[in-house]
């Protein structure tokens, strides 16, 4: 179908994909996923953003809100679009490292897991959350 885009406004959100070096101390990574129960999914925090709030700002605000955890956000990964109900959405993401924090179940999220980023692939229940990964472990600074 040609013609116009429809006029319906973009629903603009934020997130991260939220890392850490794994416990073990084998110099590997583990990758942040949450559970939210509302839509039964397992996905990288993320939110809407706040009226005049920057993307950077509204995505570190949400993953302390969701996981609990503090971090320090690097490199920007690729944006997502898709459509929700028939109206776009535009999410960015960036890479993130977490500092510390706790995590604690909630209205939004119930559950949280680290995970190996071959088990992350897997997990996720959007494919096209895949690219996000896929794009962090391109960006990790080797050890």
């Amino acid at each position: 179908m040609s013609g116009p885009q429809h006029t319906a406004s973009t629903i603009r959100a934020a997130g991260c994909v939220l890392w850490r070096r794994a416990p073990d101390g084998g110099g590997g990574v583990e990758v942040c996923l949450v559970h939210r129960p509302r839509y039964d999914d397992w996905s990288f925090p993320k939110g809407k953003l706040k009226r005049d709030e920057e993307p950077l700002a509204a995505a570190v605000r949400e993953v302390l809100e969701e996981t609990g955890h503090h971090c320090v956000p690097g490199a920007p990964l690729p944006t997502a679009r898709y459509l929700v109900d028939g109206r776009p959405k535009e999410v960015a993401y960036w890479a993130a490292e977490a500092t510390g924090g706790a995590f604690e179940a909630n209205d939004e999220v119930d559950r949280l897991l680290w995970l190996t980023p071959e088990a992350t692939r897997v997990r996720l229940t959007q494919p096209r959350d895949r690219e996000q990964l896929t794009a962090l472990l391109a960006a990790l600074p080797r050890s």
